[in-house]
């Protein structure tokens, strides 16, 4: 439904998290029947959930660790850990210098120039520990890097900005990566990102990608939305790229994971995700709480450090819990920011969705006003007031 905003401009309604909800079906189900098992490039997990790739998120242990518990983390190749051999200084200058000198001191931390030698250390790091060896960059940096993580045996390749496309016009002195044809003769699967339409997510998957990220501007370290304007509430992002994958596997038979990116907190959101139709989440800064997360308590946007617009902020985070209770359990908080798996398989029980695909076949309902009913309840219990 479109809505008139003037004369000379219309509207299509977008939603977010916090106005829809989940319907119970027919049936429910024990929560240990629930498989909530996915793949992403051939690679199978338990947990259908990726940590962002932030410096504040993934370093190589971190990586290794969440390969250990069924997840999945992003190692950023444009960041601090290719840029120093020794990584944990640099960590500590970010988590102590204060507001207003944050963004300058991240712009000199960042002019340090990316080392190759690095990027080949750190993904044999990953792999020589057991983990699971997924890396990210940006356009530019693929196009840069990409002989190397190839030499390295990474074993994803994550391509991420703020919007990818396939149609990038750019001066005639510089050559677009063509997405196509990296996707073709990178050895390992590409995954390709981010956007929020249903034509742009077609046309990564016609490119090659074997999955496609979903969001721009959502998370909370990440402030494109106010400084561009750019961004889709994320719940009809997900179901019109979803759209798309289901279009295209039925043209080609070839499935495409649709990987929702960005403003997710709670287990609830990520049930809602998949339940719009995401193959998998990526969340960044419920893993920056836990105490092996390299920011120190501490959660920070990828464009941050750009010398021209920068676009992120520094959250305290704080700590509240080890990988393993935020990611597996067993909860602290009864806030929903504990045991992401066990809200996932809870709330497919709830439902009655066996598997992934049948969690997003689902009902969904318009229902802004719990968001309000929530609060209401949360201020009585705050009073003494009960329900």
């Amino acid at each position: 439904m479109e809505i008139q905003l003037g004369r000379g401009k219309t509207a299509r309604r977008a939603y977010g998290f916090d106005e829809i909800a989940l319907v119970p079906g027919q049936r429910t189900l024990d929560p240990s029947l629930a498989d909530t098992s996915w793949k992403i490039g051939g690679i199978e997990r338990q947990i259908p959930i990726i940590a962002s790739a932030m410096d504040g998120v993934v370093d190589v242990k971190m990586a290794v660790l969440l390969s250990q518990l069924g997840a999945l983390g992003v190692l950023n190749l444009e960041g601090i850990q290719t840029r120093y051999a020794d990584p944990n200084p640099i960590l500590d200058r970010i988590a102590s210098v204060g507001t207003t000198e944050f963004v300058p001191l991240m712009q000199e931390l960042y002019a340090e120039p990316i080392k190759p030698e690095l990027i080949e250390q750190r993904i044999q790091e990953i792999k020589s520990q057991g983990g699971i060896a997924a890396v990210s960059a940006t356009p530019a940096g693929a196009a840069k890097f990409g002989s190397i993580v190839a030499k390295a045996g990474a074993d994803l390749f994550f391509i991420q900005a703020t919007v990818v496309s396939t149609a990038h016009l750019s001066p005639e002195s510089i050559v677009p990566l063509d997405l196509a044809q990296f996707c073709q003769e990178m050895p390992m699967p590409v995954i390709l990102g981010n956007c929020v339409t249903y034509e742009v997510a077609l046309n990564l998957m016609k490119a090659g990608a074997a999955g496609v990220l979903v969001g721009i501007g959502p998370g909370a370290a990440c402030t494109s939305r106010g400084v561009l304007g750019v961004g889709v509430p994320q719940v009809t992002a997900i179901a019109d790229c979803a759209a798309a994958r289901d279009d295209y596997y039925q043209e080609t038979g070839n499935y495409v994971p649709v990987i929702a990116d960005g403003g997710l907190v709670t287990g609830g959101d990520i049930c809602k995700c998949i339940a719009c139709g995401a193959d998998g989440v990526m969340i960044g800064s419920p893993f920056a709480r836990s105490a092996e997360a390299p920011g120190r308590g501490f959660h920070w946007g990828m464009a941050t450090p750009s010398p021209v617009l920068p676009r992120g902020t520094r959250i305290r985070v704080g700590t509240t819990g080890t990988l393993e209770q935020i990611l597996r359990g067993p909860a602290q908080l009864d806030d929903g920011t504990h045991n992401f798996l066990g809200a996932l398989q809870t709330s497919m029980g709830t439902l009655g969705a066996k598997n992934i695909k049948e969690m997003q076949q689902v009902e969904v309902v318009i229902a802004p006003s719990l968001l309000t009913e929530g609060k209401v309840y949360q201020k009585a219990q705050q009073l003494g007031m009960g329900k």
